[in-house]
């Protein structure tokens, strides 16, 4: 009993390093993507144990860029000064890592949304957005008709999005 309190103490700290490290809000798909490719708790725990941390408010859920974001309270924030040393040195080291190696990805994750919707007619409406420092650079809407053409261009948004940005702006101020 003793061994699993201070593991289920360490795993619930590691949530609230994980959220002061990387400085930015994160969806929590991508807290659970960090979690899980690191092996340190399963899905179904990290769940509850998010739902435990918002519940005595270490945790919250924010609205950013049109995304639900978890951010750290000042209480989780205070709870990690005092407890952060149970955490072992090796998880806050791959912590660590992970966040230097992955923060672009994450942070171009939360700044670029590409998605699409069907209208009355079956043509697909596809929504484009870049946004930086929670103001707007672009927001582009497409009509294209087919489903494959819609995934298509989400998926070369995401995957190209800055150089896409700068070829439509370098068309529009050139012309």
């Amino acid at each position: 009993m003793y061994e699993s309190t201070l593991e289920l103490a360490e795993n619930k700290l590691m949530v609230l390093y994980i959220l002061k490290s990387i400085k930015i809000p994160i969806s929590n798909s991508q807290l659970t993507e960090m979690i899980l490719e690191n092996g340190f708790i399963n899905y179904f725990t990290l769940q509850q144990y998010i739902t435990e941390l918002i519940s005595s408010s270490f945790i919250s859920y924010d609205k950013k860029n049109e995304k639900k974001v978890l951010v750290l309270s000042a209480k989780g924030e205070k709870v990690l000064s005092m407890f952060q040393d149970r955490i072992s040195p090796s998880k806050t080291e791959v912590i660590e890592a992970y966040i230097k190696e992955r923060l672009e990805t994450i942070k171009r994750e939360l700044t670029l949304t590409s998605n699409y919707t069907i209208d009355d007619n079956g043509n697909f409406i596809v929504d484009l957005k870049a946004i930086e420092n929670d103001f707007m650079l672009m927001d582009l809407k497409i009509n294209v008709t087919s489903n494959k053409q819609a995934m298509s261009l989400c998926d070369k948004w995401k995957s190209n999005s800055s150089e896409i940005y700068n070829k439509i702006m370098q068309l529009l101020i050139n012309s």
